[in-house]
């Protein structure tokens, strides 16, 4: 008799589960609450994997030996808390895959700068000439990629919902970016769960294993210091001199590892930004670990173009910048973007509201935004705390209608930024459809 697995969801994640799961002799079945995209019916299809949609086979369903649940849905969904209550194990697809692989994993995860910190190491990798590969949360599916593909190495972005499903998932290198309050709707909006949920990177670590994490983060050292980790400790900092890790000093960056020297002057980083400076040192500190050339390294440090939907400058247009930082789904995310605007903006804001506190951003607002455009079904909280701020808070439903706003506050030599600090799923499929519209929108003006 095979073994049956059940696949919640029949995104990226579950149809790579599905894949590798067949391959390694389960019976499978893929079922999504929603709509199963045509590509993905058609991937499903072509692999005889069985497959539902639009509900839940309840029955058919608990006689599953184990379920992997896509990142997207919640505990408290009835299939889930039913599946669990039967004592079937709720794994996620990074717990499954990293079960069939013997390649070097690298585990990256954080509320901001994870996307752009893994993009960084695999490029770094790459120009290394390693045969790695790029998946998590970002692009393909490691579970698919473990069936299709032999790599040596694998960088992963791990999202606190992947990490919720992790049983002795053990990274070699975990990398901490930093934890700022995200997400909560999805913990009881309690931090310290959400918290607990990013050191799972962490938690089945030996002392052969290696923690990057940001020292400068006082949420990571405060949980550090009351749940030590096995592994070894590789902190890195722009504001403190460390003795083994990564630190900036008049501009320089010193990373130590293993009696191992790396040195680069921050000035010629292609990412600019003190958040950049913090996830170049975390890929830089890996590099190092692994004994990269430190050459390769620095042309890597200097040659990346960075991420899509992240700080992505799209067109200059009457001397006006347009920034796509779409990714910002949350206000940490959307401080560092605020942080980096070196001229008036005008600030494109809005969407689903985590349980956001926008306090942050006061003054921030107050110093550089001329103009806000809320973009997004519900706009009353930020009306409310944004509203006495600046002379211009317009109210928007369609993102055409807010970049030809932003187009007509805007004068010479200022900014346009889309940095919406909330999910996208009133008005938008997902962050990146939202970047691409806004995108588009601009290059119709």
């Amino acid at each position: 008799m095979k073994k049956k697995m059940v696949v919640l969801g029949g995104g990226e994640s579950g149809v790579g589960t599905a894949i590798l799961a067949q391959q390694k002799g389960y019976e499978v079945l893929v079922s999504d609450f929603g709509k199963i995209k045509e590509t993905y019916k058609k991937v499903l299809t072509d692999f005889d994997i069985i497959w539902e949609e639009g509900g839940h086979s309840e029955a058919s369903i608990l006689e599953a030996e184990v379920v992997m649940k896509s990142p997207g849905i919640p505990d408290k969904a009835p299939i889930v808390k039913s599946i669990m209550a039967h004592g079937i194990p709720v794994i996620s697809e990074i717990e499954f895959a990293a079960r069939y692989t013997d390649a070097m994993l690298i585990g990256i995860t954080g509320s901001n700068g994870k996307t752009t910190t893994t993009s960084l190491l695999g490029y770094l990798l790459q120009q290394a000439n390693s045969n790695v590969g790029i998946a998590g949360n970002i692009g393909d599916s490691f579970a698919k990629m473990v069936a299709q593909q032999t790599m040596d190495t694998y960088v992963l972005e791990i999202s606190s919902f992947q990490l919720d499903g992790v049983v002795d998932f053990a990274p070699h290198i975990a990398i901490i970016t930093n934890i700022t309050p995200d997400h909560l709707d999805r913990y009881e909006y309690e931090f310290e769960k959400y918290i607990a949920a990013k050191f799972k990177i962490a938690i089945n670590q030996t002392p052969d294993d290696y923690l990057i994490y940001d020292a400068d983060d006082p949420v990571i050292t405060d949980w550090l210091e009351k749940h030590p980790v096995k592994s070894k400790l590789l902190p890195f900092s722009i504001h403190q001199k460390l003795e083994v890790g990564a630190y900036l000093e008049d501009n320089i960056i010193y990373i130590n590892t293993d009696n191992n020297q790396f040195t680069m002057t921050a000035q010629k980083l292609a990412l600019k930004g003190q958040h950049n400076t913090k996830n170049a040192m975390a890929a830089a500190t890996v590099a190092n670990l692994l004994n990269i050339r430190k050459a390769t390294i620095r042309e890597s440090l200097e040659g990346f173009q960075g991420v899509e939907h992240r700080l992505e400058q799209v067109l200059k247009i009457g001397n006006v910048k347009y920034i796509n930082d779409s990714k910002a789904t949350n206000v940490n995310a959307t401080f560092y973007a605020l942080d980096s605007m070196n001229s008036p903006t005008v600030w494109i804001v809005g969407g689903i509201d985590k349980g956001n506190d926008y306090r942050d951003l006061y003054p921030l607002v107050n110093e550089k935004v001329k103009a806000i455009i809320c973009l997004g079904v519900d706009n009353t909280k930020l009306m409310s705390h944004f509203g006495n701020m600046v002379d211009i808070i317009i109210e928007t439903q369609s993102m055409t209608e807010a970049v030809k706003i932003a187009y007509k506050v805007a004068e010479k030599g200022d900014n346009v930024l889309l940095s919406p600090a909330c999910a996208s799923f009133d008005l938008f499929e997902n962050y990146e459809d939202r970047g691409r519209q806004f995108k588009n929108a601009v290059r119709n003006l």
